[in-house]
């Protein structure tokens, strides 16, 4: 093995071309269960449905109650409970046949039982859903006794991606569709693989197939892997990245997913201050963002001043906001006069609170914002993550591509400053006959968004994983999904 270099520089190119290399050159096995740590709560795992978008949480239903389609280890679309489907009528039928399997009880899995748990969770989930798009689903109706159907009023592309997340988990009170059963020992789960009925049951179960998941604090869980005592963590965000380079964590076992998504502010503040178009403008310009990757030791972080970063489904590529180009100290004078301006027709500037989650990452970023505002003559305070606020981080990673999403995230409906003419073009887009309609309103939407600076964008978010060589299937994903059963190749 080479040396590790002194200094602690993540990059994301470099762990992902270094992963096959560590594959060759390390002959570590895995012999008894993988022992995972995921960064949350005993919580979290014990009860995901309560908060479905932790990591903890995320993890527990798609280890334990997989949908009709699932994530695989790189972000891709792969089976799950449907083995298979085909696309109908334009888009607007997804049939599904499910594969043969049974719930915790041994009652084999139907068609007509997937059905009303499906439409159960997207009425569930509609209920949250601040853009609308599965609101495109008609009907989920079984077909036989082992196919159903899914009809949409407009073509959704991305539906597969929607049904794959975790909130559209089947499951029941006892149980879900695996691919584990779980198991309670002490303060961990034990995760077993479910055999298939397909497979064969005289081949007992190699104990390296089994699971050992806790869920915990960054700290512990990297202290954890440091000493041996687990072999995988998952859940890493930037709050904890600076943990890393203290426990001076080998850069061979860190991986960072290239990730699409949301990571910056969302304006929620109603206050005098903020409602004014320029004092939004000049807080959005006035930051500075290229600090960010040495500040944090990451090389490669995306840093972006655009609400999107990709094309997706617009018609054109997402355009920069109108200060883009302007060197920084130029922002910065057109903020500190726009600023100067309230101030003089309206008095002392508010202190700004922002909301951002505990942890070391969170005080080091607020720092860098601060000194940015206080350049301008903006006065700013750090509150609890869900304290009330005038600006509150967004860290989440794209559910599914497509503009929508981004769009609906930082939306009227969430309670973020916008323009109402941007919502009304959004739901248009959702309900438009066409997709060319569709992405039309979608960029109307995305422009007037960009023009009213309720959300400052930073970069793209962080989610690294900590992970040994022995599991030699782990990857970097797109989605920052890594199922526990894809974690070796074909044998260990």
């Amino acid at each position: 093995m080479s040396r590790r270099p002194r200094t602690v520089l993540l990059s994301f190119s470099a762990f992902l071309a270094a992963s096959g290399m560590m594959l060759s050159a390390c002959s570590e096995k895995q012999s008894g269960p993988v022992v995972v740590s995921v960064i949350g709560t005993p919580r979290q795992l014990a009860d995901p449905m309560r908060d479905i978008l932790s990591p903890a949480g995320k993890l527990m239903l798609e280890s334990t109650a997989q949908g009709l389609v699932a994530f695989d280890a790189r972000g891709d679309i792969l089976p799950a409970l449907a083995q298979r489907w085909i696309v109908q009528d334009d888009g607007r039928s997804y049939i599904f046949r499910l594969r043969r399997a049974r719930w915790a009880n041994g009652a084999r899995i139907k068609a007509v039982d997937v059905a009303a748990l499906l439409k159960n969770r997207i009425a569930a989930n509609l209920a949250l859903d601040s853009h609308g798009d599965l609101a495109a689903i008609q009907e989920v109706s079984s077909m036989t006794g082992e196919v159903l159907e899914i009809r949409l009023s407009v073509p959704r592309p991305y539906l597969l991606q929607m049904l794959a997340q975790p909130q559209m988990a089947i499951t029941r009170r006892d149980g879900g569709t695996g691919p584990y059963r779980k198991e309670k020992r002490g303060e961990a789960w034990f995760l077993r693989p479910i055999v298939d009925d397909n497979a064969d049951d005289e081949e007992p179960i190699a104990p390296w197939e089994n699971r050992v998941l806790r869920a915990e604090r960054g700290s512990m869980a990297i202290a954890r892997f440091k000493q041996g005592l687990s072999s995988l963590v998952l859940g890493g965000r930037y709050s904890d990245i600076p943990l890393l380079k203290r426990a001076d964590i080998d850069n061979r076992d860190v991986h960072v997913d290239p990730v699409q998504g949301l990571f910056g502010f969302a304006v929620v503040g109603r206050s005098d201050f903020l409602n004014d178009d320029r004092v939004r403008a000049a807080l959005n310009m006035a930051i500075d963002r290229t600090p960010l990757p040495d500040a944090f030791a990451l090389s490669g972080w995306v840093i972006t001043d655009r609400l999107m970063t990709q094309q997706l489904d617009l018609p054109a590529a997402p355009a920069a906001p109108s200060w883009s180009a302007m060197p920084m100290d130029d922002r910065r004078s057109t903020a500190r006069a726009a600023i100067a301006i309230w101030r003089n027709d309206n008095g002392a500037i508010p202190r700004l609170r922002i909301a951002m989650p505990k942890g070391s990452g969170s005080r080091l970023l607020y720092s860098l914002i601060a000194a940015d505002l206080s350049r301008i003559g903006v006065p700013s305070q750090q509150v609890e993550r869900d304290a009330d606020a005038d600006l509150r981080l967004i860290d989440e990673v794209a559910a599914y591509d497509s503009a929508s999403w981004y769009l609906g995230r930082v939306s009227c409906a969430r309670k973020v400053h916008c323009d109402p003419a941007a919502q009304e073009r959004l739901i248009e887009a959702e309900m438009a006959p066409t997709l060319e309609v569709s992405q039309a309103r979608l960029a109307e939407a995305y422009d007037l968004m960009t023009a009213h600076n309720g959300y400052i964008p930073l970069s793209m978010p962080v989610r690294w994983s900590l992970a040994t060589r022995a599991l030699n299937g782990f990857a970097p994903s797109s989605r920052a999904r890594h199922p526990l059963n894809q974690l070796f190749r074909a044998t260990n």
